[in-house]
């Protein structure tokens, strides 16, 4: 076989890489924090990752706004760390249970963290409805779309989320 021969298998036999997002979420007070990393070694672009947190175990809220249907100390939501982004935004629906992160980029190493409050509606946890233990969040979904396509995750009782089926641009 010669050299322009294997360079043309070479392309043919090729896999596209894919990219490898790793969520996690922990529990602190007055403030969670979900922390959202790109773990692979490509790429994303135009990245919305959205949050549903109505499959919870805990049938979890986004606790963000006085007067919402949270207990006692809202937290709104609040970004905490942004490495090689451009621009972000957070996106809120009316039931308080789905949020969605909208970035430029997302970069191999990249992290983007947010901080908020989550409140359990159920009130089976030994901590009350004001704090989240991590089998509470289990069952939450997160997908990730982007250029490359789309994927779906779900937490599990450690809090964390993993995605990997996201085709890579480079």
């Amino acid at each position: 076989m010669n050299l322009s021969t294997a360079l043309v298998a070479l392309v043919f036999t090729a896999t596209p890489g894919v990219a490898d997002i790793a969520i996690s979420f922990t529990e602190s007070a007055p403030k969670d924090r979900f922390t959202v990393e790109n773990t692979g070694t490509c790429a994303l672009e135009g990245v919305e990752i959205t949050f549903n947190l109505a499959a919870s175990a805990g049938n979890l809220i986004f606790d963000i706004a006085a007067g919402g249907p949270g207990v006692e100390v809202f937290q709104p939501i609040e970004f905490v760390e942004n490495t090689g982004q451009t621009t972000m935004e957070l996106d809120m629906s009316a039931d308080y249970q789905t949020a969605t992160l909208s970035a430029v980029s997302l970069a191999p190493g990249a992290r983007i963290a947010f901080t908020t409050d989550l409140d359990d509606q159920l009130a089976q946890s030994a901590l009350g409805q004001i704090r989240v233990v991590g089998s509470e969040i289990a069952g939450a979904r997160v997908s990730v779309i982007s250029s490359g396509g789309r994927d779906e995750g779900v937490f599990d009782a450690k809090a964390k989320a993993r995605l990997s089926q996201i085709d890579c641009l480079s």
